[in-house]
């Protein structure tokens, strides 16, 4: 499948799929760091180091095996909407999308592994899958990891492990993630409570996109913060403990909504709107979705489907809507197709 064919589909597919405890984890990444030993950092390098990694990622990438249907796709013979709708979809950093010359992004048909070269280090390879798979998405990583590793000399120090550019990545190189939706523990106000004390158990709460985005719809990422001492296991393993507890007490938290009156008032109010809108701005309108989805894991919406959230989440973006009408938009004229979009969805679905 060509790169032009994964942009121009409707959607990223790695949202579209289910996984396991889907009404709180809407997914699950994986990601390794690593670099080349006796080249420079991407930051530090000339024009020509950079060149050189790519041309050895990309034989590394030709001569592995069972990567599936991959494309190598160079960043500065890509669009500046087609750039920014990967980083919508979660595949490439903002960082990369804003520095395309000597960089690139390898692709597999279907989403789940995107590979960033020439970023913050010469290779960070990830994977992303629905629901709460983190050792499953670690485990593909880890074979993704080998793969190159055959074929690349990764820098590496006995003492300190992978070698990266920046100090927090160092040892492992991992950094493990999951996608939360917690509507209940933000509603009932527990959520203040959850965000002091992860700091406690060597992790970070961040928004949808990332380091220094805002949280919207309810929708946080939990990442690991230590990557040197404990081993890759060992990290996945804490970050998908302190994960249950938190599904356990967002669905307490539900539970507890059902007992308030005012509860359905707001969910039915907040489909009303998106049902009938003709103008919706991204901010209002993912905080509606999260009402809506929180309204069908509570059995109030017959006939939705659950993953409205994680699709629509991506598709009213700016970059993935002036895709879909094929020219540039101003603020207005996206509000208005977001709205046209939401409401052709969830008619739709119901349908």
């Amino acid at each position: 499948m060509s790169f032009r064919t994964i942009i121009n589909r409707d959607g990223s597919q790695w949202m579209k799929g289910a996984g396991p405890e889907q009404d709180v984890v809407i997914g699950s990444r994986i990601r390794l760091a690593r670099n080349i030993r006796g080249i420079p950092f991407p930051g530090a390098a000339s024009h020509e180091d950079r060149a050189k990694v790519l041309e050895m990622v990309k034989g590394a990438t030709a001569l592995a095996k069972n990567l599936g249907q991959i494309e190598f796709v160079r960043l500065e013979e890509v669009s500046p909407l087609d750039r920014r709708l990967l980083v919508e979809r979660h595949l490439i950093s903002p960082q990369l999308a804003a520095q395309e010359k000597d960089r690139a992004v390898i692709l597999r048909d279907d989403e789940a592994v995107s590979i960033m070269v020439n970023e913050e280090d010469h290779i960070r390879i990830q994977v992303l899958f629905p629901g709460m798979q983190l050792m499953d998405a670690w485990e593909m990583c880890s074979r993704l990891d080998d793969l190159y590793s055959e074929q690349l000399d990764f820098a590496f120090s006995p003492d300190l492990g992978y070698l990266t550019a920046c100090p927090t990545n160092l040892g492992t190189g991992l950094r493990a993630s999951v996608m939360l939706h917690l509507p209940g523990m933000t509603i009932t106000d527990q959520i203040r409570r959850m965000l002091t004390a992860m700091g406690s158990f060597g992790l970070v709460v961040r928004g949808l996109y990332g380091e220094g985005t805002e949280v919207v719809g309810n929708i946080y990422q939990l990442s690991n913060q230590v990557t040197l001492g404990p081993s890759e296991e060992e990290i996945i393993s804490h970050l998908e403990n302190i994960t249950r507890q938190i599904i356990a007490q967002e669905r307490e938290a539900r539970e507890a909504l059902r007992q308030r009156g005012d509860i359905e008032d707001r969910l039915y109010r907040s489909y009303g709107i998106l049902a009938h809108a003709r103008s919706i701005s991204s901010h209002e309108a993912m905080e509606l979705l999260s009402d809506v989805r929180l309204g069908i894991d509570m059995g109030l919406f017959k006939g939705l489907a659950p993953t409205i959230l994680q699709e629509l989440l991506v598709l009213i973006r700016p970059a993935h809507l002036q895709k879909m009408v094929g020219r540039k938009m101003d603020a207005g004229e996206r509000d208005r197709q977001r709205a046209a979009l939401i409401r052709e969805r969830i008619r739709t679905l119901h349908d």
